[in-house]
């Protein structure tokens, strides 16, 4: 959800949403919407698609942009989506897509169905369309988790697009499950063997035979894993994005200018539940949900999951 605020539109609040699989023709869906902020009376608008984007690469993160740079710079494209879905279907590193709701500088909205302007801001090689770990995010891993966007801006005229999730970060990656008895090596899953590359190694080489083994006694729990991760910011340069917008650079090409890790500010799952989905202490997966900004306070909200047991907790920063 995004709230948003334009003197042609007025204040409105932003949807979007999707799944984990959208490969079935009736999960082709549109995926935006939004609604007015009077809450007796939300008037909901849409739905939409993202021009023909990927669904995988539209619908996790929403985030207003400032409005004078959008003026200035998007053609008056005022909100931005974006998702990065693991395994790389949706580009290997998050991707951003700015979007008009509207059809006119008066602030109608279009019908339902409607298929919204977009302009590609950050869109990494899609592992769909090729399994090489290239034109892809700095250290990429298949396990990663971008969960979250904002445009920052501080009274100082600094500004930053920010990324937040959980980092892959570990010598290895693989498809498969957790190793109880020694979480540090993969254990794929055999049955899927010749149908992709199942473990790599950090640089995106492939792992070496002896890795290519389903262990005993793993948890059900399936999917990406590194042999560690780590909770970080990405702090991206907006003008880079908007050089990619305006086609003077290509969508894989911008990378972050800082990475911040931002464990030791975490509480990391202190009652230590559901390991057998997360993991543990450095195989610790899903550390960070959605965050949003308060640009006229420059405050930061960062949802830290699983922190409070099973409920997540707000950590706020401050931004100077």
């Amino acid at each position: 959800m995004q709230y948003f605020k334009h003197p042609a539109g007025g204040e409105s609040i932003h949807l979007a949403w999707g799944q984990h699989f959208q490969e079935d023709p009736l999960t082709q869906t549109p995926s935006h919407a939004c609604f007015s902020t009077v809450l007796s009376k939300p008037e909901l608008q849409g739905t939409w698609y993202i021009g023909n984007q990927s669904l995988y690469s539209v619908n996790n993160y929403l985030l207003d942009i400032p409005l004078e740079w959008a003026d200035d710079y998007l053609d008056g494209f005022y909100l931005a989506t974006g998702r990065f879905r693991d395994g790389g279907w949706s580009g290997m590193g998050p991707a951003l897509f700015a979007y008009n709701p509207w059809v006119n500088e008066e602030g109608s909205l279009p019908e339902d169905g409607a298929h919204l302007n977009e302009k590609t801001l950050l869109l990494y090689e899609s592992s769909y369309n090729n399994e090489n770990i290239e034109n892809c995010l700095s250290n990429y891993q298949h396990p990663d988790e971008w969960e979250g966007a904002a445009w920052i801006t501080t009274g100082s005229g600094k500004s930053a697009v920010l990324f937040a999730g959980t980092k892959g970060t570990g010598d290895k990656y693989w498809y498969g499950f957790l190793n109880p008895d020694n979480p540090q090596e993969p254990c794929i899953e055999e049955e899927m063997l010749g149908q992709f590359t199942l473990c790599r190694q950090s640089n995106g080489s492939p792992c070496p035979k002896q890795d290519l083994k389903e262990c005993i006694n793993h948890t059900s729990e399936r999917g990406w894993w590194s042999s560690s991760f780590s909770a970080q910011f990405l702090l991206y340069d907006p003008a880079e994005l908007t050089r990619v917008a305006v086609g003077q650079m290509q969508s894989w090409e911008p990378q972050p200018y800082e990475t911040v890790d931002i464990d030791s500010n975490l509480f990391l799952n202190p009652s230590g539940i559901e390991q057998d989905m997360l993991g543990a202490d450095a195989q610790r997966r899903y550390r960070i949900g959605d965050i949003t900004y308060d640009r006229i306070n420059g405050i930061l909200y960062v949802l830290e999951l699983f922190a409070d047991d099973a409920k997540p907790v707000v950590h706020v920063w401050k931004m100077n």
